[in-house]
């Protein structure tokens, strides 16, 4: 459109004179500042009247208040996910700032590590797009249409390099999670040198600051035809300074798809286009794309969705969430909300409101008779070429917010004063001025306080910047309704009642349960262990209590903090009806994973037994254990495996008459499985001896179990025979295994753990020795007093110089590779050694040598009798009994010898004669 016939000539010729005067290439910036006006032209000569947001604007939802009662459209076209229109009228039940959602976690079509995938859309009162639902939910004959990319186009349009983000470390700032946001109106400079030239010469700090002070404050109190054209002029202004080009291109598709839409109803419905309004980001409503406009004829092939099956709903937000998730200034939201309340009251203004609205004052909103619409007519350069009208000092409201912040800061354990309640308003004036501005802002008012009253050390958990923001409105939390939240979470409320507590309360309440005195608790308990399950950890947390196999408690003590994490609960609303039957496909989900491991599945079942007590659905899980064992190729979680498997089968041989058939299948298939591999576990580097230790422990713990359902224990001899390790801890475990199998004596065994305390070059290697011992005791508990032997030996022999250095090494070989297993030594070493300081002295180790009496020589014949008689006949057992206690002897013919075979009994009594003493001195 030519200079002559467009309202904006003058603005355009003014621009371009000032182009040619003061800049370095007159060209470039000439044909800058001449798009700019032509694209403000373009969009406020379009038929469908296009209404430019910037998303939570305080200025956008004045303007769009004052437009809707004037206009009264007929049709709402809003920039917000297609898909997300059935959830708008669930709105009314629900306290605002909440936030729209779609969530899917079967996924197609998409990259598996993207799952699950969330999109969340915030609305707050004080924003454009909430008063445009409320208009047209609550005003007769009025269509509201979603016209933006469905939730399942934002991740077809996403590169598929784009990591998902991480969510906030901030517990209220993360109640979106890792979901991506989108909003209405993003106005923010793409080009990081114009911000900083922006926030530079506005004496700010950051861009909200900015715009709060340089748009939000002249466009809250201006005329509609203004604000339209200021918004479209900085939406042009920001996508020509933007260079990041793939950005761009999804955002120009996405104004081809809405316009799109646009046409296909009002081609569809016969809807006159004077009647129908279009709410878009000011960024948007500057267009380029050819699909621009209702006369426009481009084609727009619009791809059909994947075939993810997405999931909707409500979840609590709060204005730090929504800062964080757009990277908005912290207490810039807080700070809106306040400013639009007060703007209401300055213009006497009724905002738009659903009916029934939670947290919402009750106001009417009579609409008065519609207002024709004028000619076009330039405002821009009346804006552009005066200074803003800035509102006077409001003396009351800054003294109001020194004393304020004052006594909060008393509360939160600063020393603060009235003086300093001086300070700080003076201090606030003299930085509005300083920054050329006739009325100090609320960050000013900020800047003031954190000057006059912060110290070095925060004395509470809030500083004075936090105290600032509750002061200028807090973080506002959201809440959804009963009624709009799903089935799932409405039977975990109802199935909760009984305990007489109001669970939508922020706070943290505290549940007792009698389960002796109040049977009817017990299904509270149920779904109580089964949310700790689900939910994060501090949204259900026990205090008293506690659910294992085969034990439940008689009284339980809970701390509920459901209203902090109503998002998590309405979230598992997702994936299922009930809780039994989310707990059920996670359980399945897990054990059916490419990475699940035996392990894995073992804890499955255990939870399966625990919290749904499904003897059918274990099995299944344990079918699928037995299934992971044998295709494992490492032994990295036979230490869980162990302790899950043990767990479980004294859990059934208690509670059932026979063990579950996958349990002896897994029996089966892991003494193979690990006889299998010891050999290989023994020489493998990277195999450590806990892991041996724990194959070990199975084998011969479950050797009875395994030798009753068919195994033969040759493969455990065989496997053992040959395993052939180098590493001292290994050596020290193949030892205590030969020695469980007969192999190796225990004489033999001290022998050879005395000849490694002999060899000064084996000494270093000791504590891995001891540390091999100790993890024995997993295979063999007979083995603890052996360890204590050992270590005892150890203390008694080695020199100071080489104990000294000795001694940390074995502390802290034991402290990492067998701490569950040293306090069954200590208790081992407690029976062994003496119980008083006094009995030291003259206490004698049990495994030193005793002297052997001398026994005077025989003379006559053997001690005859039945007994010696049968022992005669029979000597085979008394062989076997000398052999294995190391005693020499031969076999006399029993006779009749009188006293003379009595001489040993004559002997053993004359060793010892204390016994006979004291039974002497009883009977006296």
């Amino acid at each position: 459109m030519t200079g002559l016939t467009s309202p904006f000539g003058e603005l355009r010729e003014q621009l371009l004179g000032a182009a040619e005067q003061f800049a370095d290439s007159p060209v470039a910036v000439s044909g800058i500042l001449s798009g700019l006006v032509d694209d403000v032209d373009r969009a406020l000569r379009e038929e469908l009247e296009i209404f430019p947001v910037c998303h939570h604007s305080p200025a956008s939802a004045l303007a769009m208040v004052r437009r809707l009662r004037e206009k009264q459209p007929k049709v709402i076209y809003l920039e917000l996910c297609e898909d997300l229109q059935p959830l708008l009228t669930e709105l009314r039940n629900c306290r605002l700032p909440v936030a729209l959602q779609a969530f899917a976690t079967d996924i197609d079509g998409f990259p598996k590590s993207w799952a699950p995938l969330s999109v969340v859309a915030p609305i707050t009162e004080a924003s454009a797009e909430y008063q445009a639902i409320s208009y047209a939910l609550e005003t007769p004959g009025v269509e509201l249409v979603l016209v933006d990319r469905s939730t399942d186009h934002v991740f077809q349009w996403a590169p598929k390099e784009e990591e998902p983000p991480a969510p906030p470390k901030d517990e209220e700032a993360g109640l979106h999670g890792d979901a991506v946001g989108v909003e209405i109106g993003d106005l923010r400079p793409g080009f990081a040198e114009l911000e900083e030239h922006l926030l530079h010469h506005g004496k700010v700090r950051h861009w909200s600051e900015w715009w709060d002070q340089y748009v939000e404050q002249p466009l809250s109190g201006a005329d509609y035809d203004t604000y339209r054209q200021v918004m479209v002029l900085i939406g042009s202004l920001f996508r020509r300074l933007r260079p990041d080009a793939a950005r761009l291109a999804m955002d120009e598709d996405r104004e081809r798809y809405m316009w799109t839409r646009m046409r296909e109803h009002l081609a569809g419905s016969g809807a006159d286009p004077a009647d129908c309004l279009y709410v878009c980001g000011a960024f948007h409503a500057a267009s380029h794309v050819e699909q621009f406009g209702l006369r426009s004829t481009a084609p727009f092939e619009i791809s059909p969705r994947s075939a993810t099956k997405w999931l909707y709903g409500l979840i609590p937000s709060s204005h730090s969430a929504i800062e964080a998730q757009f990277g908005l200034a912290s207490g810039s939201v807080s700070i809106a909300a306040a400013m639009w309340t007060k703007a209401l009251t300055r213009d006497r203004l009724v905002p738009f409101q659903l009916e029934g609205q939670r947290g919402a004052r009750k106001r009417a909103a009579k609409l008065p008779a519609p207002a024709p619409r004028g000619e076009v007519a330039d405002k821009l350069t009346g804006f552009l070429s005066r200074p803003p009208a800035l509102d006077p000092l409001d003396d009351a409201e800054l003294v109001g917010w020194s004393v304020d912040i004052v006594r909060l800061a008393r509360r939160n354990g600063y020393l603060a004063s009235t003086a300093d309640a001086i300070a700080v308003y003076e201090t606030s004036i003299l930085l509005a001025g300083m920054r050329n501005r006739a009325r100090p802002t609320p960050y000013d008012f900020q800047d003031a306080a954190v000057t006059c009253i912060e110290k070095d050390a925060v004395p509470g958990r809030r500083d004075i910047r936090r105290l600032c923001e509750i002061l200028l409105g807090g973080d506002r939390l959201g809440e959804v309704g009963y009624d709009a939240l799903p089935p799932l979470a409405r039977n975990v409320y109802d199935r909760l009642e009984p305990l007489g507590l109001d669970l939508e309360k922020r706070t943290i309440q505290r549940a007792l349960l009698d389960l002796n005195a109040e049977p009817d608790l017990v299904p509270c308990s149920d779904l109580l262990w089964m949310l700790r399950y689900l939910l994060p950890s501090d949204a259900v947390r026990p205090i008293m209590g506690e659910r294992r196999l085969g034990e439940r408690s008689i009284q339980e003590s809970w701390d509920l903090a459901f209203g902090k994490h109503q998002r998590s609960i309405i979230e598992l609303g997702y994936e299922g009806v009930t809780i039994e039957q989310v707990l059920e496909q996670r359980l399945r989900r897990s054990v059916h994973d490419p990475k699940a491991t035996a392990a894995v599945a073992l804890a499955a079942v255990e939870d399966a037994v625990l919290f749904l007590g499904s003897r059918r659905f274990a099995d299944e899980l344990g079918a699928r254990a037995v299934e992971l064992l044998a295709a494992e190729r490492s032994v990295d979680d036979a230490p869980e495996v162990l302790r899950r498997i043990r767990r479980l089968l004294a859990y059934y041989r208690a509670n059932e008459s026979e063990l579950p058939a996958w349990c002896e299948a897994f029996v089966i298939a892991g003494y193979a499985h690990y006889c299998t591999l010891l050999p290989t576990a023994f020489l493998d580097e990277e195999t450590g001896v806990r892991q041996v230790a724990a194959m070990l422990g199975f084998l011969f713990t479950m050797e009875s179990l395994a030798l009753a359902l068919g195994c033969d224990r040759a493969q455990l001899e065989l496997a053992v025979r040959q395993s052939h390790p180098e590493a001292p801890g290994k050596v020290a475990l193949l030892w205590a295994a030969q020695h469980q199998l007969g192999l190796l004596p225990i004489a033999e065994l001290r022998a050879r753990c005395a000849e490694l305390l002999g060899n000064p070059l084996v000494i270093p290697s000791v504590p891995q020795y001891i540390m091999g011992f100790v993890q024995a005791m997993e295979l063999a508990p007979g083995l603890s007093g052996f360890v204590v032997e050992v270590i005892s030996k150890a203390f008694g022999r080695l020199p100071d110089d080489v104990l000294l250095p000795w001694l940390p090494k074995l502390i802290t070989t034991l402290r990492k590779g067998a701490a569950e297993l040293v306090p069954v030594l200590v208790r081992e070493a407690g029976r062994t050694f003496p119980g008083s300081l006094t009995a030291v002295d003259s206490w004698v180790p049990p495994w030193t040598p005793r002297p052997k009496p001398a026994v005077l020589p025989a003379s006559g014949s053997a001690a005859s009798g039945p007994v010696a008689e049968l022992l005669h006949g029979h000597p085979v057992a008394c062989d076997a009994v000398a052999g294995l206690l190391g005693c020499e002897g031969e076999w006399r013919a029993p006779g009749t010898g009188g006293d003379a075979g009595h001489r040993e009994v004559r002997a053993l009594l004359a060793g010892h004669p204390e016994p006979a003493l004291a039974v002497a001195a009883l009977l006296v």
